[in-house]
């Protein structure tokens, strides 16, 4: 029933190679995913850089403890720019995720444009309103915290 975007924005004190380099390596998902979601990339043969066509299928517990299959595909790249994951298999009716990197002065500017759409219609709805905007919003902190530490904080 619903659909969503969630936006989320953060400015990273490094050079945009580097920034690219690691958030373009799945390898690297599970340093900037919190630890309770249990996740765990499933694919073998995963390469160091995602490409376009790249299936990459995943374990992760979201809620209740409750494991989940997620198998996203990488469906557009644009090497130290931005690159597209789509939900294949998962618990969304719909998910596309864009990763954007731009240059700014003193660093980089990561924005995340997450357009959703929950199962089950009105119930997915509520859920929405009462757990997933919530959820995508604490693992996006999360992931704030961990590139801060990783990057160091912006500083202008």
């Amino acid at each position: 029933m619903g659909f969503y975007q969630y936006i989320v924005e953060q400015k990273i004190n490094s050079e945009i190679k580097e920034v690219w380099d690691f958030i373009s390596s799945p390898s690297n998902l599970k340093k900037i995913t919190p630890e309770y979601m249990g996740f765990n990339i499933t694919s073998s043969n995963i390469t160091e850089k995602m490409y376009p066509g790249m299936i990459i299928s995943y374990e992760v517990t979201p809620l209740f403890g409750i494991k989940t299959t997620w198998v996203t595909e990488i469906t557009h790249v644009k090497e130290n720019h931005y690159f597209v994951d789509e939900q294949r298999v998962g618990p969304y009716t719909m998910w596309h995720h864009e990763h954007i990197l731009i240059k700014i002065d003193n660093g980089v500017l990561m924005k995340d444009i997450v357009s959703y759409k929950p199962p089950m219609g009105f119930v997915g709805s509520i859920a929405n309103s009462i757990i997933i905007k919530r959820k995508l919003k604490e693992i996006f902190n999360f992931r704030r915290h961990s590139m801060d530490k990783i990057f160091g904080e912006y500083t202008k």
